[in-house]
């Protein structure tokens, strides 16, 4: 039997944790979903040694304070007191209005929202089933011995009527057993010390911070929501048509590059130095792969032109750039004309140079030097 109790609870334990709500609940503040109980009935030995249950009825009350954490669980405290249940099996009266008490702590189930769900109100007929534990006094005759404390298992339910549109009401019918778990007979579930009570309850549910005496769920409006999916999704729409869009477009260049590449390629070739230049005519200044910029380790030579073209004031200078073979055409092509232009810049705001003492060209691919390096170069030829 003892197995069987712990089985019970465990199983129910876990189901009402594992069925939570899929709707989302309004948040519980810790004094949300607060109630109170007060209930009464009568209460007998559940296994009379002398006479039968009937005989042996006698009053109880009590009351309850409860906090719901769920809509499928709930746990609380109560205290219980009983009236001359020192005469049960015909036992010499104690002449006390109460004579046995019990305190403990419970935890109920809402069989009905754990099976069916919680709706968003509690149901007008609700089901639960109540466990718990606590402390059991018995006020004994001192010719009989002294008073007991004992440890009391109880195990009932609770048949609930909620009443009012708020639900702010319930009445209730408490059948239950307290099982004293440590009597004398050694016997943890013992129907000779148990007691059964049979009570009816009037509870109160406290107001709750939501304005409701119960659990709501969250009035959620999606429509702003499904719009912006909606919104994104044609944007996505958009975003994979202009995808295709530009796919196809690198498919075509991707043909384009492939007939360039099948071309042969055109070189420009150009006579550089012609046979009446001198050395101390020429200079020459270098430039690095891809590059158009003079670099510092040629800044003489430019140097060297400007003191030639101040010393003769009549002087005029003619600055072929070239580019080497490495890469694409129409770059190179280009690229050779800004190296012309560099040195010419240079020579005009670096120097003071007139400008139109200096005529730079681009002469596209040069071929004039056997090392290709050197072929990334403008050549700069002065003329008296």
């Amino acid at each position: 039997m003892k197995k069987f109790i712990i089985a019970t609870a465990s199983i129910l334990a876990v189901v009402g944790t594992a069925n939570a709500e899929l709707r989302p609940l309004t948040p519980s503040k810790a004094f949300d979903n607060m109630s109170v109980t007060i209930k009464g009935g009568m209460a007998s030995p559940l296994n009379p040694q002398r006479g039968s249950m009937g005989s042996n009825f006698r009053g109880m009350a009590g009351m309850e304070f409860r906090k719901q954490l769920t809509p499928n669980f709930g746990i609380g405290a109560e205290g219980e007191m009983f009236f001359n249940s020192s005469t049960w099996n015909k036992m010499p009266s104690m002449h006390n209005v109460i004579d046995k008490t019990y305190i403990g702590i419970f935890g109920a189930f809402n069989m009905m929202n754990v099976i069916g769900g919680y709706s968003g109100s509690p149901r007008i007929v609700e089901v639960e089933l109540v466990s718990g534990l606590g402390w059991l006094h018995d006020f004994v005759p001192k010719s009989q011995g002294h008073d007991s404390n004992d440890i009391g298992l109880k195990s009932g339910m609770n048949i609930n009527f909620n009443l009012g549109a708020d639900k702010a009401w319930t009445l209730s019918l408490k059948p239950g057993i307290i099982w004293n778990v440590t009597n004398d007979n050694n016997n943890i579930v013992d129907s000779r010390t148990a007691i059964m009570e049979i009570a009816a309850g009037v509870t109160y549910h406290f107001g709750n911070s939501n304005d409701t005496h119960s659990f709501t769920f969250y009035d959620c409006d999606f429509s702003e929501y499904n719009d912006q999916i909606n919104e994104m999704r044609g944007l996505l729409a958009q975003c994979s048509e202009a995808n295709f869009m530009l796919e196809n477009a690198n498919a075509v260049l991707a043909e384009q590059l492939a007939e360039c590449q099948n071309q042969p390629a055109t070189v420009v070739t150009n006579t550089v130095v012609e046979e009446n230049n001198t050395l101390e005519s020429v200079r020459y200044v270098f430039f690095r792969i891809g590059s158009s910029k003079v670099a510092a380790d040629q800044q003489p030579n430019v140097e060297m032109i400007a003191d030639y073209m101040k010393n003769n004031p009549e002087s005029t200078v003619e600055i072929k750039g070239y580019a080497s073979k490495d890469g694409n055409l129409d770059f190179n092509i280009r690229l050779a004309k800004a190296r012309a232009e560099s040195v010419k810049n240079m020579l005009v705001k670096g120097y003071g140079i007139k400008a139109d003492r200096i005529h730079a060209d681009g002469q596209g691919i040069g071929e004039m030097f056997k090392e290709d390096s050197w072929n990334r170069v403008s050549i700069c030829v002065l003329n008296d």
